[in-house]
């Protein structure tokens, strides 16, 4: 673990992000009092930004998972009732109108 000032950090901001790459945790100050810190990101997070976002999105309760894997089709439901049955009881429930 490394702390750096915050006029350092600016100007050498690709070394400190290769450093917490590689496993190195930096804290970032401003003035003596740790303002940030930049830490490699967690075993469980997903390595690309997309499946990151997805996975955030999930947490938060934007988006809902897929209940089903990917490429499994649903079974077709078969007709509870014939067409001409479904049509005949419309008829009848409009005709009380």
């Amino acid at each position: 673990m490394m702390s750096v000032g915050l006029k350092i950090m600016k100007n050498q901001l690709s070394k400190y992000v290769r450093l917490a790459e590689q496993g190195e945790t930096i804290w970032i100050c401003d003035r003596d009092k740790v303002v940030a810190m930049l830490s490699p990101p967690a075993p469980h997070m997903a390595p690309h930004l997309a499946d990151a976002l997805l996975a955030e999105a999930v947490r938060g309760g934007y988006v809902t998972a897929a209940v089903l894997p990917p490429g499994s089709p649903l079974a077709p439901r078969a007709a509870t009732l014939p067409l001409k049955s479904i049509l005949a009881e419309l008829d009848e429930d409009r005709a009380d109108r």
